[in-house]
């Protein structure tokens, strides 16, 4: 289940936009100093308010690293959530594909940060995070499904599996290569090749006998 994390406030809205501001100063202290050297008077500093109002938002530093994995999730979700998954093209897979890529780079920091310190969850917090990501793979799975069973693909359960959980990865290269990558690349540019190195093995497939 997804964890509450406790506010005395009680304006959604204004929850909403602190833990906004939140994420975005302690997305960018965790990529320099990492999350245990990170103290909450710093993310307070960083998000613009006083430690004491930070409290009434989170109860703990944990609380922080959490939003800022859950909101990545929750973005991709919500930019794939608007495709129809049930279209079975190879032209709806591509868009998915594209909408996903850029999510990644409009992301690139938070994802960089979750994947270098969402050990530092507590055993109660990872299990959901690691569930979402699985959610993430699942949407995927669920495109290349319908193009299977449009007959746009011919490949098996297991393949379908994989190309899902290759696709996503792909799309996290981008932030974690992005030093090396964007000296040869623009984010159009990425997708466009990646894309076609992908289509190129579905197509180039041959089921063994």
């Amino acid at each position: 289940m997804k964890r509450e994390i406790h506010a005395s406030v009680k304006d959604e809205q204004l929850i909403k936009k602190r833990r906004s501001q939140m994420i975005r100063g302690a997305v960018s202290l965790f990529k320099q100093k990492g999350f245990h050297r990170t103290t909450t008077r710093e993310i307070a500093q960083a998000s613009g308010f006083s430690i004491g109002t930070l409290y009434e938002y989170i109860r703990t530093k944990e609380d922080v690293l959490y939003l800022v994995c859950d909101s990545i999730y929750e973005e991709v979700s919500e930019r794939l959530g608007r495709m129809d998954l049930d279209k079975g093209t190879l032209a709806s897979l591509k868009i998915g594909i594209s909408h996903y890529f850029k999510v990644m780079d409009d992301m690139q920091d938070e994802v960089l940060v979750m994947y270098q310190e969402a050990k530092a969850l507590s055993p109660e917090a990872l299990p959901y995070v690691l569930k979402k990501e699985l959610e993430m793979v699942g949407m995927f799975e669920q495109l290349i499904n319908c193009c299977v069973e449009k007959g746009e693909l011919d490949i098996g359960k297991e393949h379908q599996q994989l190309l899902a959980h290759n696709i996503f990865v792909q799309g996290q290269m981008w932030g974690f290569r992005r030093w090396a990558l964007k000296k040869a690349f623009s984010i159009d540019d990425y997708i466009k090749l990646q894309t076609d190195l992908l289509f190129s093995g579905i197509k180039g497939y041959q089921p063994q006998v």
